[in-house]
């Protein structure tokens, strides 16, 4: 379908990114499952049937109407799925995240399985079906759903729990934000350690896209769509560098809420989406007080947050295996080139040290096949060195210790570590 209106003005930009400023501040009430992905094809199409015939609207207006939506009570069920081309993290999160199988040592080795920084890194892979509620900035609920089990993550007022069916168990944290009318931004109402987890929904998705649109960005209203059930706009976002492995961000919005009802991320490579997240069903009405209750169930393991704060389910200022925490002043020498889609991380890692061969003795000649057989080998005038790539996000490591890292193509990065010397 062709798009409603040509590619926006550079004379826009300011207008543009003055209604973006608005949209980034703009989030579903579903922030206490910190779930914002990341990143994170998802889905075929989700229950679309048609494209409604809507009034037309330009790219401003649509953000705008996205920075004045004010969708504050909901509930509904969410299919979320993502491909970053890599194995299925499955029970690996937990170590991921620091701890055991679930992300955090009581003393037992066993950790919490209920744990959210561990659970929830299960959504950066696979397809999963989230139901989800909100009522306002003090009442949300994020249910993952499995066939023969579920778990849920409810914020009520002071309170925040998780639970895992599965297991039995839960996990117990007190709102950091509770208390504070401001407004001004969801992570006043997430406790400190479910901060800066991946989106879950497609208004955080695309909260995160929006912060993005600036001047190195076209952005169109393309159509229009039908996503459970309701009509939308759908807003398309595209970098206008090269270089980027970002192909398009596409936002479905809800033509009478303005609130994002699906969002999907292709890549520059093409083939399925690696992001796609969207409502299959969706109501704005006020969900049932009884929806946010929650006591545990007779013989749950509970696990409090501060338990884990204070040291005494782990070693204290360390991770859950009692190893050291990475802090950012960890980071060697970070430096960001370029700008736009095509911003480079470039650090050195510790020791100035490229990564270890089985010439070197450090690796078993097993390992190093392993290792090659994930990487492939560059050179140019920086060196030589190995880039790790996944659908979306690429990594060169060079053999003097240097790693260059973006949402980029491999040549970018090649071109950027020759730059760099």
């Amino acid at each position: 379908m062709a798009p409603y209106e040509p590619e926006q003005d550079t004379s826009e930009t300011g207008d543009l990114r003055a209604g973006r400023h608005k949209a980034a501040r703009y989030v579903v009430p579903l922030a206490v499952a910190g779930v914002a992905a990341a990143t994170i094809g998802l889905v075929p199409a989700l229950a679309t049937s048609g494209d409604p015939d809507l009034p037309k609207i330009t790219a401003k207006e649509l953000i705008e109407k996205i920075a004045a939506s004010d969708t504050q009570q909901l509930s509904g069920n969410v299919k979320i799925s993502t491909d970053l081309g890599l194995p299925s993290m499955g029970g690996m999160a937990g170590g991921f995240a620091g701890g055991g199988a679930g992300g955090g040592d009581d003393g037992d080795g066993k950790g919490s399985a209920a744990d959210p920084k561990s659970k929830l890194m299960e959504l950066a892979s696979g397809t999963h079906t989230l139901r989800v509620a909100a009522d306002g900035p003090d009442r949300q609920k994020l249910s993952v759903l499995d066939d023969a089990a579920e778990y849920s993550l409810i914020h009520n007022g002071d309170d925040v729990w998780a639970y895992d069916s599965a297991s039995n168990e839960a996990y117990h944290a007190k709102d950091a934000g509770a208390g504070d009318s401001s407004g001004k931004g969801a992570d006043k109402d997430v406790p400190k350690d479910l901060e800066g987890e991946l989106p879950a929904t497609p208004a955080e998705f695309a909260e995160q896209a929006l912060k993005a649109v600036d001047g190195t960005t076209s952005v169109q209203v393309d159509g229009t769509a039908q996503v459970a059930g309701r009509d939308a706009y759908r807003l398309v976002i595209k970098p206008k560098q090269s270089g980027s492995t970002v192909g398009q961000i596409t936002v479905a919005v809800d033509a009478k809420t303005g609130t994002p009802l699906k969002f999907t991320l292709t890549p520059s490579s093409g083939g399925a989406a690696v992001v796609d997240a969207g409502f299959t069903k969706v109501d704005f009405g006020k969900p049932s007080a009884s929806t946010f209750d929650f006591t545990p169930p007779k013989g749950a393991k509970v696990t409090e947050a501060d338990d884990h704060a204070d040291g005494k389910h782990g070693a204290k200022g360390g991770n859950a295996k009692g190893g050291k925490e990475f802090k950012e002043e960890d980071l060697n020498d970070l430096k960001v080139v370029g700008e736009g889609w095509s911003t480079i991380a470039e650090l050195k890692l510790p020791g100035g040290q490229g990564l270890p061969t089985a010439g070197s003795g450090d690796v078993p000649p097993d390992a190093q096949k392993l290792l090659d057989s994930l990487g492939d080998q560059v050179s140019g005038t920086f060196g030589s060195g190995t880039v790790f790539s996944t659908r979306l996000i690429n990594a060169l490591v060079t053999d003097d210790g240097k790693v260059y890292v973006g949402a980029v193509t491999k040549d970018a990065l090649v071109k950027a570590a020759n730059a760099a010397q």
